[in-house]
């Protein structure tokens, strides 16, 4: 029927051809737009194929009209704005066809040349998004999407995005409730209408809709501010917390607020879905945050296990990355490329306060917190020998270089390690403060002076450089912070063993520690982690996820991506390979593997005695537990 409809694209006039080439893509001005609102209508109805059907009506005046596709996306820190799904492209006015062109430089950048007489264009297109894992993560199932606006949106050039009004409607499928941080103007059966939000708010504003959903209260008593646990899932069952469970949630709201003192936000979603199809979200906002996890949540949660650090780590987003930012990082439209500099307190602090809050809302029992702590700690102690040649400062590079596609040998490559090394990093400065205030004071005191200013602001970012983390860390304790930071963001002195500055040292054991025995009990289990004996990260069928860097495999010749077919003659398992590693420690017989690549297959001995190892903490005799102290709710 498209075809039927499509005319002969390829036959424009020679001039018309030549202006569309040679337009150039104006540069953002800090002025109105003129004309009134754009208009974006969404039709996601379409859960069969998983697309998303988009009309869009944009105030024009004669001339070339050049309408941009978001590019540098906020939180992904990096130019990955999903434009290969775009398709359909036809622009009209005035009943008739327009012929455009993308912009020979910027692919992200459409030029439209606007007729006289004419006062707006109107852009009718589709958002093909994914249909496997292999084309990225899913916005749609049968029962549920994620409709993420700056995926589905174009919008004009020469303007911030502040600037910029939108009015945007969609058409959900019947009986489905939709979640977001947006305001409903008014409802007509399946179509909602938002209310009018500029640009910027509007692209930081997602929805999540789904056939069964439900939505938790967890605002703090007194509190006049909203916040929503919003959630979407596979199936009706999967929705319904347990009340300890629930109280954690709205315990998380509380400390969070304990340890901010402000709220920068007029409401807040937590938008949650629980599904096996659309997962592994977790991306911030200014009033919302995206978190998707898998069905089992709610319905196999165990209290001495505890919950993921994703709801707490995106919800400190809030203050740390979207109202407070790097000042490199603000951009004026989402074409403008970001500058990642400072991402190890965007994202390197949030890491840290998303695993305190988890452990002093309960949602992470304390034990739980130190034995994730411990392998934080052992990887940076004796799996980050990139750190030789790489410091962690270069890795805020990551977003743009790798856009977070997987490494073979991320322990020598490195990958955006300002997250948890950066957690490293902050671990050692709360430390500090606490030892030069006799624990009086602490990175708590930091927190709320840098991120708790201005309670009630939220329309506007409050961004800062280098010079000002430092200025309010002195402000909470004298210091040569800026030596601290630079020295290890640098590489000049190592980090990982801060942990010891807290009264707990990193220790290895022949088990692993409860919260690794866990992460393997969600995860399906089956797989093997050798990681700190052999080396090797092992699937439930022997394929080799990653080889540490100058581990034993790894000089064994043995390297990521194989698959591990036999252990000593015997048919390859994980609790096999345990039993060799556990055997050679007395038996000073190599271990023998026999390991596939690709079509070939070879021996490989491995001369290791070692016995099993994984992380875990330990008390420092006669030390002060400042860890504890950390870890403790705030009354």
């Amino acid at each position: 029927m498209l075809r039927r409809s499509l005319p002969a694209l390829a036959i424009l006039p020679l001039a018309l051809a030549s202006a569309l080439a040679q337009a150039q893509v104006p540069e953002p001005k800090d002025v109105d737009f003129p004309g009134g609102p754009v208009t974006i209508e969404v039709d996601a109805t379409d859960l069969a194929q998983r697309i998303f059907r988009v009309k869009e009506t944009i105030p024009a005046s004669p001339g070339t009209l050049t309408l941009l596709y978001p590019q540098w996306i906020p939180g992904q820190h990096s130019p990955s704005g999903p434009i290969d799904k775009m398709a359909g492209f036809v622009f009209t006015a005035n009943g008739k066809r327009l012929a455009w062109k993308r912009d020979p430089a910027n692919v992200y950048a459409f030029n439209v040349e606007v007729p006289a007489g004419v006062s707006s264009v109107t852009a009718e297109y589709q958002f093909l998004s994914a249909t496997s894992s292999a084309e990225g993560g899913a916005q749609m199932t049968p029962k549920l999407l994620n409709l993420k606006w700056n995926t589905v949106l174009l919008y004009p050039a020469g303007y911030y995005g502040a600037r910029i009004p939108f009015v945007a409607k969609v058409r959900y499928p019947t009986g489905w409730t939709a979640f977001t941080a947006l305001d409903v103007a008014s409802r007509a059966g399946d179509v909602v209408t938002y209310k009018q939000e500029p640009f910027d708010i509007l692209v930081d504003s997602p929805v999540f809709a789904g056939r069964y959903a439900k939505d938790y209260d967890l605002t703090p008593e007194g509190s006049k501010v909203p916040v929503h646990l919003s959630v979407v899932a596979d199936e009706p069952d999967q929705l319904i917390a347990k009340p300890k469970h629930l109280d954690q949630h709205k315990e998380l709201v509380r400390q969070a607020l304990k340890l901010y003192g402000a709220q920068h936000y007029d409401h807040y979603n937590l938008l949650f879905s629980l599904s096996n199809q659309l997962t592994g979200n977790g991306l911030e906002h200014q009033r919302s945050s995206e978190n998707g996890v898998d069905t089992a949540y709610f319905k196999d949660w165990n209290e001495k296990d505890g919950s993921y650090d994703l709801l707490p780590h995106e919800y400190t987003h809030s203050w740390n990355g979207k109202y407070r930012r790097g000042a490199d990082l603000w951009v004026p439209n989402l074409n403008t490329p970001m500058q990642d500099s400072l991402l190890w307190v965007y994202e390197g602090q949030t890491q840290y306060w998303g695993n305190v809050l988890a452990a002093r809302s309960g949602l992470r029992p304390m034990d739980r917190s130190r034995d994730t702590l411990a392998m934080v700690v052992a990887t940076y102690q004796d799996n980050r020998p990139g750190l030789q040649w790489r410091s962690v400062q270069d890795t805020t590079n990551d977003p743009t270089i790798a856009q977070r596609r997987p490494k073979p040998y991320r322990g020598w490559q490195m990958s955006e390690d300002y997250y948890s090394a950066g957690q490293l990093i902050w671990l050692g400065a709360d430390a500090i403060i606490r030892q030069k205030t006799n624990n009086q004071k602490s990175l708590d005191d930091f927190a709320k002076a840098f991120f708790g200013v201005n309670d009630g602001e939220w329309r506007k970012q409050n961004t800062y450089k280098f010079e000002d983390v430092v200025g309010t860390l002195n402000g909470v304790v004298p210091y040569d912070w800026a030596s601290y930071l630079r020295d290890r963001l640098d590489g000049r002195v190592p980090f990982a063993n801060t942990i010891e500055s807290t009264g707990w040292k990193l220790v290895y054991k022949d088990e692993p520690n409860a919260a690794a025995k866990a992460g393997g009990r969600r995860g399906g289990g089956g797989g093997g982690d050798f990681v700190y004996s052999i080396g090797l990260m092992l699937d439930k069928d022997g394929k080799v996820g990653d080889t540490r860097w100058d581990s034993p495999a790894f000089n064994a010749g043995i390297g990521t991506g194989a698959t591990i077919v036999a252990v000593n003659d015997g048919e390859y398992s994980k609790d096999a390979l345990s039993d060799a590693i556990k055997a050679a420690k007395t038996d000073k017989a190599p271990i023998k593997l026999l390991v596939k690549d690709f079509d070939r297959y070879r021996t490989v001995s491995l001369d290791y005695h070692g016995g099993l190892r994984y992380p875990a903490l330990e008390r420092i005799p006669n030390t002060q537990d400042y860890l504890t102290d950390i870890f403790s709710p705030k009354k």
